[in-house]
């Protein structure tokens, strides 16, 4: 028998103890340096101030108000204070601590000026709230996700960071899967195409006869149909790996330089938006706004799905843009919605509503207009897909906390968006365990680990060993016996290789 060695341990139960899969939580952050641990920079005589701009805590507590606890408490044990209210003019404030203002009800321009035009706060963290370009914040700021369109601040340059005296930072990949779940949702809602609320109500209502009346609802299932992602950041490959698991051919749009990793992984690569479309029966953008364009006041990936992406898709195709509003042509959109180009979209965007003339404002206004005439045919959430999720929430602002200290304390700038300012260090970038690229950290997290590295090397070198033998086996009958002798502890052994990879975080493009 061949490799009676190595698959002695699979037979004897030995390797499945040793290779025993430990699952992590998909909100586990991989350990890096830790921030505020590095040399001091800050001045012990002076009190600093940030502003907390957005919810912290989406659970409701005994007072029906959504729970921002976690956070403050881990203000508290990392020796800052924390204050459920704007800054006082007569506030005296602690030197050598950070005082955080937690102020989440901030919309309107203008009340968002009146607390930092002057430079009132040193730093903010915000998640779904604008800044003007006339909020002055010195010391830096921490958008609550990833794309930063919305942290518009001079202080860095715009929302690009390009420049500006302060750090822009995010915190990605925490709310990544939550956004890709919810979008899958969406597509689930009309594909597989099956009215199950009308056939509730029917069951329900005694009028419906499994014999005579199933044939009335043909559809169609989900695998095999073709989805066009636009982007490969970690929204758009979280929502690639769902879309795979349901057996649908994907395909990406994205930068060259992301072609092979996009093909490694399974995934078709497409040059451009169009390239991607082509066939498609479902597009999903996943590009984020891009940067902003100074002399036209656009982002560079406004429109980007526009008449020619639509015109190049299945016909009754499926639209889910849960990234950002501006990103689809609407007036493209609306016109693919009435030839039936496209039979259904699902809309992801903000919606603002002024307190005292109720005028709206943001993205989602014109998609509000065209389902007056596309009843039935679109559904339309306030930007709520990733920002209604409580944990993600709670751990994407604890990682803003440690930035905010990191930059004041130490000059220390991890997951820095755009230009690095004059007198910070870069202290590269800190992801959600498993989703996103893999990192150097991750691998040389696992390599620490000499027990791991040793179990991983076995599981390796007995999936190689097998298929050794089988180039080497001199004939369909050797090879049938080493199938039939190895073949089950073969795939075992690489269900537990692949289980456990995917735990780590190593499967995904790598960042270096």
């Amino acid at each position: 028998m061949y490799l009676e060695k190595e698959f002695k341990l699979c037979h004897l139960g030995i390797l499945r103890d040793r290779i025993a899969v430990t699952q992590t939580s998909s909100t586990e952050v991989l350990s890096t340096q830790n921030i505020h641990t590095l040399q001091r920079q800050d001045d012990p005589s002076r009190a600093y101030k940030v502003l907390i701009a957005d919810l912290v805590g989406l659970k409701f507590d005994a007072s029906g108000r959504p729970n921002h606890s976690e956070v403050q408490a881990y203000i508290k044990s990392k020796g800052g204070e924390f204050y459920d209210r704007s800054l006082g003019k007569e506030d005296i404030l602690e030197a050598g601590k950070l005082h955080f203002f937690y102020q989440p009800d901030l919309s309107r321009d203008q009340e968002i000026l009146d607390q930092t035009a002057n430079g009132q706060y040193d730093a903010t963290i915000a998640a779904a709230t604008f800044f003007p370009a006339g909020a002055k914040f010195d010391l830096g700021g921490v958008r609550i996700g990833a794309g930063t369109g919305n942290m518009g601040s001079a202080s860095w340059g715009g929302g690009n960071g390009e420049g500006g005296v302060a750090p822009l930072m995010n915190t990605p990949s925490f709310n990544s899967r939550a956004t890709a779940q919810m979008a899958m949702k969406a597509l689930l809602k009309v594909c597989p195409d099956l009215p199950v609320d009308e056939i509730h109500d029917k069951v329900v209502a005694g009028t419906f006869d499994t014999g005579r009346n199933l044939c009335d609802y043909p559809t169609e299932r989900i695998e095999s149909k073709r989805i066009a992602l636009i982007g490969y950041g970690n929204i758009g490959r979280e929502l690639a790996k769902l879309a795979q698991a349901f057996g649908m051919t994907v395909v990406i749009y994205a930068r060259p330089a992301h072609q092979d990793w996009i093909e490694s992984e399974g995934f078709i690569y497409a040059s451009t938006p169009v390239a991607a479309a082509r066939g498609a029966d479902v597009i999903s953008p996943h590009t984020g706004l891009g940067p902003l364009n100074a002399e036209t006041g656009l982002f560079s990936n406004a429109g980007l799905i526009d008449e020619q992406v639509f015109e190049v898709m299945n016909p009754g195709s499926i639209v889910i843009n849960y990234d950002r509003g501006e990103i689809i042509d609407s007036a493209a959109l609306d016109q693919a919605l009435t030839t039936g180009k496209v039979s259904y979209a699902g809309i992801d965007a903000d919606l603002f509503i002024d307190a005292s003339t109720g005028e709206f404002s943001g993205p989602m206004v014109p998609y509000r207009a065209m389902e007056v005439h596309h009843r039935g045919k679109m559904e339309l959430l306030p930007h709520a897909a990733a920002d209604t999720e409580h944990l993600s929430r709670v751990q994407g602002a604890k990682q803003a906390v440690d930035q905010i200290y990191g930059v004041i304390q130490s000059r220390s700038v991890v997951n820095l968006k755009g230009d690095l300012p004059e007198g910070y260090t870069d202290a590269g970038s800190k992801t959600v365990n498993g989703v996103g690229k893999v990192t150097s950290q991750a691998i040389l997290q696992v390599g620490n680990d000499k027990q791991l590295v040793s179990q991983l090397a076995e599981m390796s070198e007995i999936l190689a060993t097998f298929w050794r033998a089988m180039a080497d086996a001199d004939s369909d009958q050797s090879r049938e016996d080493l199938t039939n002798g190895e073949g089950a502890a073969l795939v075992m052994n690489i269900n537990r290789t692949m289980v456990k990879l995917e735990a780590l975080g190593l499967r995904g493009p790598y960042a270096g």
